[in-house]
């Protein structure tokens, strides 16, 4: 029996699937990928494939599959470097230079190595031989672009490449080709002759951190989840964000109304907020939209939910301060667990990883009451992301269906008269909530009105908004004035005003 059969027969094709070592990626292709075929991931230098392909054989080693690194670009040296930077070690895991002291010829006068200087077949050779030699599991080439500098010419490297293909599949070897795209167009050979077509990119930003993606150009034989994917290349490797499908996570529920804790702005609502709702805040700045949203909190963290609160535009310190001053400390539930509020900073998030962070609240923290604090920072974060508004339609989409009671806060440029926002997300909510500035009788007031509900017979009436260390306080619907909400009213009734004293904010 040869030796390729003896590999065949010791490893026959099955149709389990084989793990990247990298979770994200795994759910993106469905469960992983296809064993005993080759695969190629490109990418231009930074987008971590030296990363990708040591996780991918390093999860071999846990799994009791042996791994094989073939490295034409890099030493062995450095490859430890680049596993000891995320924490990981390399014992177990066979390395084999191409480009090795060994393969230089001393006696020449040439002090620095090239690959074009080293003969095609001579190279694939050692790669065969070395193989055989260890009989590997999992195989990672690195790097497709020192093989083409070999070839010289596009059939003799198709040649090879086919050659290799043949030689890994008698093998029953799995195999990762790396190619750094360093042609000046796409390997359409490479392409065509790989099982998969895994693609990283590294996108530079005006300001604030990189964003990577991958996208999947082909997949033979499985369904995978197609389009850009987000993902983050840190201490630890590379984590997978992949692509929020809301109707992947459909879950029953109870629907139910909940009280906001402030029974005049609940019966404005129609009795409260329903559970797998979102509700929009909309008004300009210092309106009172993030205390109207931590009264809706307070009252679900007292009927004993858990719920996780994202800030991104305010300080902690400043945050439990002014609520505390408000009647509404939310320490004690900071303290316990229960509340967890995360304060974010936008130029280092990308739209995938916040869909991960609240995936991972509601699934493995049991959250069940949301506030997004605001969406102004989340989409000025992101500029040129032209299916921002489709990706937070997938995300309340699956908060909903998760049925979670979701708060959102968008504030608007002005604060007399003309009022705009950066982006109209109204057709998203299922409660529209509208605040307003208005003058009268010489003193600055806030208005407040439901504008839209799809869930109960809401109130039309508007009405005025005070905020206090008694909280929220809503008046008697300001029958007597006609353009509040253009904040330039006219007066033409007998309506009261609320009382104001020295405890009310400004």
């Amino acid at each position: 029996m040869t030796t390729a059969t003896s590999a065949q027969s010791a490893r026959s094709p099955s149709s389990e699937r084989m793990s990247t070592g990298i979770p994200g990626l795994d759910d993106i292709f469905g469960g992983g990928l296809t064993p005993q075929r080759v695969y190629l991931v490109e990418g231009t230098p930074g987008t971590g494939k030296t990363t990708l392909g040591l996780q991918f054989l390093l999860d071999g080693l846990k799994r009791g599959e042996s791994g094989l690194y073939i490295t034409l670009s890099e030493t062995a040296d450095e490859l430890k470097a680049v596993a000891a930077t995320h924490g990981w070690t390399l014992d177990g895991l066979a390395i084999h230079e191409l480009a090795s002291d060994g393969d230089l010829d001393l006696d020449s006068q040439q002090s620095v190595f090239h690959p074009s200087e080293v003969e095609l077949n001579e190279t694939t050779r050692n790669v065969m031989n070395e193989v055989d030699s260890l009989k590997p599991v999992r195989v990672v080439f690195d790097s497709m672009s020192e093989m083409r500098l070999l070839a010289q010419n596009p059939l003799r490297y198709r040649r090879q490449i086919l050659a290799l293909k043949q030689f890994f599949a008698s093998r029953a070897c799995t195999v990762l080709l790396l190619d750094d795209k360093s042609s000046s167009t796409s390997d359409q050979h490479l392409h065509s002759i790989a099982h998969g077509v895994i693609s990283l990119e590294q996108i530079a930003k005006e300001f604030g951190k990189e964003r990577r993606r991958v996208n999947i150009l082909k997949m033979r034989g499985i369904r995978f989840r197609g389009g850009f994917h987000d993902y983050a290349l840190d201490t630890g490797g590379i984590v997978m964000y992949p692509r929020l499908v809301a109707s992947e996570h459909m879950r029953d529920f109870t629907p139910a109304i909940s009280p906001t804790g402030a029974d005049s702005f609940d019966a404005l609502l129609g009795g409260g907020l329903a559970r797998g709702t979102n509700t929009l805040m909309v008004g300009p700045s210092g309106i009172g939209k993030t205390t109207l949203s931590v009264r809706c909190l307070l009252a679900a963290l007292d009927r004993g939910e858990k719920a996780s609160f994202y800030l991104f535009d305010e300080g902690l310190g400043t945050f439990f301060a002014r609520n505390k001053s408000l009647g509404m400390d939310l320490r004690p539930y900071a303290d316990s667990g229960q509340l967890r509020i995360i304060h974010i900073d936008p130029a280092e998030l990308s739209p995938g990883e916040f869909a991960q962070m609240l995936r991972d609240a509601v699934e493995q923290h049991g959250v069940r009451f949301i506030v997004i604090d605001s969406l102004n920072a989340y989409l000025q974060a992101m500029p040129g992301e032209q299916y921002l508004t489709l990706q937070m339609h997938e995300l309340l989409s699956y908060l909903n269906q998760q049925g979670v009671t979701t708060v959102l806060v968008l504030g608007q440029h002005g604060l007399i008269g003309e009022v705009r926002s950066d982006v109209d997300l109204s057709y998203l909510s299922d409660t529209t909530v509208l605040l307003r500035f208005f003058e009268a009788n010489g003193l600055l007031r806030r208005a407040l009105t439901v504008i839209k509900s799809r869930t109960a017979t809401h109130a039309l009436t508007i009405h005025e908004l005070q905020l206090s260390h008694e909280g929220v306080r809503i008046g008697a619907p300001l029958e007597g004035f006609e353009g509040v909400l253009t904040g330039l009213p006219t007066y033409r009734g007998v309506t009261p005003m609320m009382t104001t004293n020295a405890d009310v904010t400004s």
